[in-house]
């Protein structure tokens, strides 16, 4: 008798033990690896495949009939625009002005760079970035539009920085390659950020969570999202969102063209997909400038000649060629 209860009671404990491990895999587990979850990962840039004047960078080659070399602005920008102001660099800038703390490049800290306090390239992104500019540190930052905070901040230190605008790129929305809704209208996104929506099956989608993911305060994506938003509130996530299947925003060559995350796919906004042509014709519903921007008391002439040269021909044909759209 005593055995039978000893051999009942073990039974009972695998069965609890079982049961427990089945409802965390239902509940946890399954969702978190089923067919459309984790679709909005941080990736880092790798600035190392856009070195200017390194053999083997990714970066495009014009025939550019401006060359500086003497009084050399420093450039700086966001992530997604590093691509850009490194291919001006590297078509118009002399061999050399490009140095590294220890002598060569490394990715082992923060942003992946080292770059030397002489350097003409920086890359601090766009938060560091904006203090940079205005601090007098960088003579023109490559970026999107600032957040109320970064303009304060000018505000406060007495700097009037200038925006020139130099090409247009497209503010997207991404999900996993496998969730079936490929298409959302703005109405759509802007109440699944305000909590209103919290299932996919609201939207067209299957029976899961929608996990909606933001970006770091402060962050070029994080701005424009905000500004995206309208009078629509960022609502607080269910706790729940974690096992549900996410949707994350950025910049169209962030993704397309950096981080070229193939388990991901940009949805059409209001039944228009974000291609370059539909960004240069602005049918796409959310289309942004990314500007140049420098200190309005900034003496360096060579700084006005380089932006007028951005905006011309050759220097639209560059940004075309780093994968971005041309503003004129």
């Amino acid at each position: 008798m005593k055995t039978t209860k000893q051999i009942l009671s073990i039974l009972l404990v695998i069965a609890v033990f079982c049961a427990f491990n089945l409802s965390v895999y239902q509940l946890l587990t399954r969702r978190l690896s089923n067919n459309f979850s984790g679709a909005t990962q941080a990736k880092m840039i790798d600035v190392g495949k856009y070195l200017p004047h390194e053999e083997g960078s990714e970066l495009p080659k014009i025939n550019s009939s401006l060359k500086l070399t003497e009084n050399l602005p420093v450039l700086d920008g966001a992530a997604a625009l590093v691509p850009v102001y490194a291919a001006v660099i590297d078509n118009i800038y002399p061999k050399g002005c490009v140095t590294y703390e220890g002598g060569s490049f490394s990715d082992n800290n923060f942003y992946g760079e080292n770059f030397a306090p002489d350097s003409a390239m920086q890359y601090k992104n766009t938060v560091r970035g904006y203090q940079a500019i205005v601090d007098g540190t960088t003579d023109i930052l490559f970026c999107a539009g600032p957040s109320q905070q970064q303009k304060e901040y000018a505000e406060e230190k007495g700097v009037e920085l200038v925006y020139v605008p130099i090409g247009l790129e497209a503010f997207v929305f991404f999900v996993n390659e496998n969730n079936p809704v490929d298409n959302l209208t703005v109405e759509q996104i802007r109440k699944i950020y305000a909590g209103e929506y919290s299932n996919w099956n609201e939207v067209g989608g299957a029976n899961r969570v929608i996990n909606p993911i933001t970006r770091l305060e402060g962050s070029g994506s994080q701005t424009t999202f905000e500004s995206f938003m309208g009078d629509y509130k960022t609502g607080t996530k269910s706790f729940l969102a974690v096992t549900g299947a996410s949707i994350g925003f950025s910049f169209r060559y962030y993704m397309d063209g950096i981080v070229e995350n193939d388990a991901v796919k940009m949805l059409s906004l209001n039944g228009v997909y974000p291609s370059a042509e539909n960004i240069q014709s602005r049918s796409y519903p959310v289309v942004a400038e990314f500007y140049a921007i420098y200190r309005a008391d900034n003496e360096n002439e060579n700084i006005q000649i380089l932006i007028d040269w951005l905006l011309s021909d050759e220097g639209q044909r560059l940004i075309e060629q780093t994968g971005y759209v041309r503003i004129n």
